[in-house]
């Protein structure tokens, strides 16, 4: 008998991924909500801008620490044990946010939030992937991903008009209804195969080096790519010890668990043609993905001037667009060769990155949305066919192995991509200012004349109008060499999007006819 047929949920499958799609909706909102509520969190509690970061940074290490475990962990205490532990977790701690009086407080909550938010994802894949069967994969995949891709979408508006209109707190207050009623379907929908059962039962001995050593691997890489370009990367002693650290503890991990009789993680999966690939593919995902919703809110807000609220409606629309594609996606998947339709992802959001070269500094609001509405039109299509393509071979007891890692994959991507293009921006914005700035002069006609006409358009003394003159071209010069940047970083993701869309073809369709057991081949 093959994986698809050997057990059945015993309710209805779709009632199952709605329900896990609840709690994922709910992790991805609190984030992207978070982030715009960071302002108004560090006025209110006397933290300045540097400290309140660490709102962020604590929630992203934890969650990053979390995540290539959390299958180790739903193996070892069963999955629904260990997912409804995550939203409990999740919840509690969300209200314990809202109700933080001090930054220090906050910043504790914030780390229990990211240890149940940081297993919700892969355990939800994983249990997506024993519910359904191969040919309707793809649909369960669709719906979740439109939470994943939804919720940082509307996350903005939400966040904004929230905070503008009532306080911090209410973005994390909000997270209690929904975690009380993902709990309460959780805990009757739910239910581990019976393979999970079974190892659930074996209790083997805990590998401590494996979790310690991936604990402290993880949790600094996450430190040095969040922190890098506040602290000059490499620049600073400290950067340059987090990431040495991370290095050693990484590689030690990788060498101990490949010899490990029972893994935290079985990095051995990585072996395999298709999961090594989509790996990878994940990896890019989460950095394009990740990178280009940090990019367009900052060029609207920093160039264009909008408000949070204004700059979350502009992303909306694309929101729409990805619901209609995942649905799309998922009836589509299984009637073509699947690496033709993640090719074809690829390719049209290459293409939708390098459109985005096309905005300047005048670009009008309902310019800036449709562009960024058909940057993400092939997201959908790679989204879902590589996570199903995922488990294809795999034994079902890995399951929860591969949503841990690809979750992780795609994570990692998305802090290694912010991180690098925040660098980028700044740097690249300092070429362009000198580059601008070498062909000004104070002799210049342009200048003279700019100047000549300020100076008769105000009531200041002469030397006082040409000094505001001056100020003022400065200021277009760095917003002209600011703007240049974010052409240059949407170049570069585009051209790398498109060079690499060709390695999907790597990956390795099962056969149509016949599936062969995984149990059995694993036994072989």
């Amino acid at each position: 008998m093959t994986r698809e047929t050997t057990w059945q949920p015993k309710h209805n499958p779709w009632f199952i991924a709605l329900t896990v799609t609840l709690a994922t909706f709910m992790e991805v909102l609190d984030t992207s909500i978070a982030n715009v509520a960071l302002p108004h969190i560090g006025g209110s509690l006397g933290a300045s801008q540097v400290e309140a970061t660490w709102v962020l940074t604590s929630y992203l290490v934890s969650s990053a620490i979390i995540l290539p475990i959390s299958g180790w962990l739903s193996n070892r205490f069963g999955r629904k044990r260990f997912y409804l532990s995550c939203v409990v977790v999740f919840t509690a701690s969300s209200v314990l946010c809202g109700l933080a009086p001090t930054l220090p407080l906050l910043i504790l909550a914030r780390i229990l939030q990211g240890l149940g938010g940081g297993g919700l994802a892969p355990s939800e894949q994983a249990i997506l992937a024993d519910t359904f069967p191969l040919e309707k994969r793809g649909q369960a995949f669709a719906l979740y991903g439109v939470a994943v891709v939804i919720a940082p979408a509307i996350g903005p508006t939400l966040g904004g008009w929230i905070t503008d209109n009532y306080s911090w707190h209410w973005i994390f207050f909000i997270n209690l209804p929904i975690g009380i009623l993902s709990i309460f379907l959780s805990s009757r929908v739910v239910e581990d195969p019976p393979e999970i059962v079974a190892r659930t039962r074996r209790r083997d001995p805990v590998d401590f080096m494996g979790l310690f050593s991936v604990a402290l691997g993880v949790g600094m890489l996450e430190f040095t790519l969040d922190k890098g370009q506040e602290k000059d990367w490499f620049g600073a002693g400290e950067i340059q010890t987090t990431a040495s650290v991370a290095v050693i503890a990484l590689i030690f991990f990788v060498w101990w668990e490949w010899h490990h009789r029972d893994p935290i993680v079985d990095v051995k999966l990585l072996k395999n043609r298709n999961f090594g690939t989509a790996i990878f593919l994940q990896l890019v995902l989460g950095m394009v993905l990740f990178g280009s919703t940090v990019l367009i809110p900052q060029y609207l807000q920093a160039l264009l001037g909008y408000t949070a609220e204004n700059a979350g409606k502009v992303l909306s629309p694309a929101g729409l667009v990805l619901m209609f594609g995942f649905a799309v996606a998922g009836r589509l998947l299984g009637k073509g060769d699947p690496r033709l339709m993640v090719m074809l992802g690829y390719l049209a959001l290459g293409l939708g990155l390098l459109n985005l070269t096309r905005l300047d500094l005048t670009s009008a609001f309902g310019t800036i949305t449709l562009w960024r509405a058909a940057q993400v039109i092939g997201i959908p299509f790679i989204f879902v066919p590589i996570s199903t393509l995922n488990y294809v071979g795999v034994p079902r007891e890995k399951s929860n192995q591969i949503s841990s890692l690809s979750n992780f994959a795609r994570n990692i991507g998305g802090s290694a991509g912010t991180s690098l293009l925040t660098t980028f921006l700044a740097r690249s914005a300092q070429v362009h200012t000198v580059n601008l700035g070498a062909n000004l002069s104070s002799s210049s006609y342009a200048v003279r004349d700019y100047v000549y006409r300020f100076s008769g358009a105000t009531h200041f003394s002469n030397a006082a109008a040409q000094s505001l003159a001056v100020a003022r071209i400065y200021m277009e010069m760095l917003r002209q060499a600011n703007m240049l940047a974010y052409k240059s970083a949407f170049t570069i993701l585009g051209v790398v999007v498109i060079c690499l869309s060709p390695l999907v073809w790597i990956m390795r369709l099962p056969p149509k006819n016949a599936r062969p057991d995984p149990d059995q081949m694993a036994a072989h």
